[in-house]
């Protein structure tokens, strides 16, 4: 216990510091969901379970309860920072405010706030020759999981001097340049069922609906694009994020049909995604 005690203290003098030495910190993400109180019958079942898958009767893994005084922790930071959110990732209750799907995404929306941890290249700790994603793999990614209403932490490990490989930071300017022109489809939106369809993903905000195709490596954007999910109002308007020109669309057999500039097509060849910005849909 007094080992135990001198732990805690440390782990939270570590934590306050971080709260009050480092200007205005928004998120305090915890990875260690082993680390949690737990009751001693509920260390009982799990011993039981233990002795019987093994056969020599060792038990390589030890079962504690490992109290680290999470509820005064949380307190004391947001009295530092208040707003804080915390994600002690992995223990069930108040102080995780949102959870960590780790190296993939749901198939669907989750009725609760997420975020998908992926590592971009290499693994979470530093690794020489790491191969990164590309900008476009780290794109479809992106808008996958936030057309589905979630965030995307994506790690990039430094090296033991604390800088990034090259290729992480070309994988970044990659994303950059397309969220430049692009990230209204990103950023303060919420899901649209029925989040995709082909390789369309959807998204949309308080003003406007947008359409982001994902786009191989040499395809571009067809003449024609055709949807069901949805049709938009009589009067609404379609354009393209980065491009004056006005798009014509119709309505036809219960589909919403798009036509594609010829030059909007070639344009796209070059790019990850092409996004389209509807104005207003049908009631």
């Amino acid at each position: 216990p007094e080992k135990w005690e001198e732990f805690v203290q440390f782990t939270h003098n570590q934590i306050m510091e971080l709260m009050t030495g480092y200007g205005k910190i928004d998120i305090l993400w915890l990875d260690g969901g082993w680390v949690a109180p737990q009751p001693q019958e509920e260390i009982d079942k799990k011993y039981d379970v233990l002795e019987k898958e093994t056969p020599t009767g060792f038990i390589k893994k030890r079962v504690v309860s490992q109290d680290i005084r999470m509820d005064e922790l949380v307190r004391k930071a947001r009295k530092k920072q208040p707003g804080l959110l915390v994600v002690d990732r992995a223990v069930y209750g108040k102080n995780q405010n949102y959870l960590t799907p780790e190296n993939r995404v749901p198939e669907t929306t989750l009725p609760y706030p997420w975020e998908s941890c992926i590592i971009s290249g290499g693994g979470w700790s530093y690794a020489f020759d790491a191969a990164y994603m590309t900008p476009r793999e780290v794109i479809h990614l992106l808008i996958d999981i936030v057309a589905k209403g979630g965030n995307l932490l994506l790690n990039i490990a430094p090296s033991p001097e604390g800088t990034w490989d090259e290729n992480a930071y070309e994988m970044l300017k990659g994303v950059g340049e397309w969220m430049q022109v692009n990230n209204q489809c990103v950023y303060n939106t919420f899901p649209l069922e029925p989040f995709k369809e082909k390789n369309i993903c959807l998204t949309q905000n308080k003003e406007n609906v947008f359409l982001i195709c994902l786009l191989q490596e040499g395809e571009s954007l067809p003449e024609e694009l055709d949807l069901s999910a949805f049709l938009p109002a009589q009067e609404a308007k379609i354009s393209m994020p980065g491009f004056d020109t006005r798009i014509q669309w119709k309505i036809k057999e219960k589909k919403l049909h798009i036509y594609v500039p010829e030059g909007i097509q070639k344009i796209s060849r070059n790019q990850p995604a092409m996004v389209f910005q509807i104005t207003k849909l049908r009631p």
